[in-house]
């Protein structure tokens, strides 16, 4: 055996003997009237210290799962942010436009707590003929484009589909203002238009919106091709319109 080796040896053994004279000693000042009081009020206090650590570590590990909780939240709330931010960038254009109309007012003479009347308007002399309303095709909604067969929707995207509706929308709209219009108002192109809307006016179509391929070239821009038509298949899919044959 090495030197140092047994150096070690007689270190350990000299500690342990030093522990257990102390252990002999504290254990003789127990014995002790004077100071067993005072080491039962150290047992107590270190008894309510080892409660209090308890308390603290389940702390301590609400606060970790809490902390861990909002590490995910926050990653969620910053998902949700992009997308929010793609859709705000990526709006499709067959949207309507939302205008909002802020009004100020000016007078420094006002009371804030006096109620202040407001007159009514004069009301016209004669009230404006109701305008009939022209009934628009609905756009197709996301669940609808995801329920079209793949084989029928191909390449086309739900702006495609939503910028056609908006095109024949377009055509009803402009139809049917010229057959809502009074004959007397019409120029000799939309008296022409008239007679021909009349002329294909069949019992089938009677009481409902109808256009033709012609009403599609007078009043779009779109080109009545094989796309055209791929189109109108998901229209009639989708229940948006319906084909009548002479």
């Amino acid at each position: 055996m090495a030197f140092s080796d047994l150096e070690q040896l007689c270190f350990h053994i000299n500690e342990k003997i030093g522990n257990i004279k102390k252990t002999l000693s504290l254990r003789n000042c127990g014995q002790e009237p004077t100071l067993k009081s005072t080491l039962n009020k150290i047992g107590d206090e270190i008894i309510v210290i080892n409660e209090l650590l308890k308390k603290l570590e389940l702390e301590i590990q609400y606060q970790e799962q809490t902390n861990s909780s909002l590490k995910e939240l926050c990653e969620s709330l910053e998902e949700d942010y992009k997308d929010v931010e793609h859709l705000k960038e990526n709006i499709p254009s067959h949207l309507p436009q939302v205008t909002v109309t802020q009004s100020s007012f000016k007078g420094s003479g006002l009371d804030p707590e006096e109620p202040v009347k407001v007159e009514e308007p004069v009301p016209t002399k004669k009230p404006p003929k109701e305008q009939r309303i022209i009934k628009e095709m609905p756009f197709i909604t996301c669940d609808e484009f995801n329920d079209v067969p793949a084989y029928m929707k191909s390449r086309l995207t739900y702006s495609q589909i939503n910028d056609v509706i908006k095109e024949i929308n377009k055509a009803i709209i402009s139809k049917y203002k010229i057959l809502h219009q009074p004959k007397k108002s019409m120029n000799s192109l939309a008296r022409n238009l008239y007679h021909r809307f009349i002329d294909e006016e069949t019992k089938d179509t009677k009481g409902h919106y109808f256009i033709v391929e012609a009403d599609i070239k007078e009043f779009t821009t779109l080109k009545v091709d094989k796309k055209f038509h791929m189109l109108l298949n998901i229209l009639r899919h989708c229940r948006r319109l319906s084909e009548c044959h002479h």
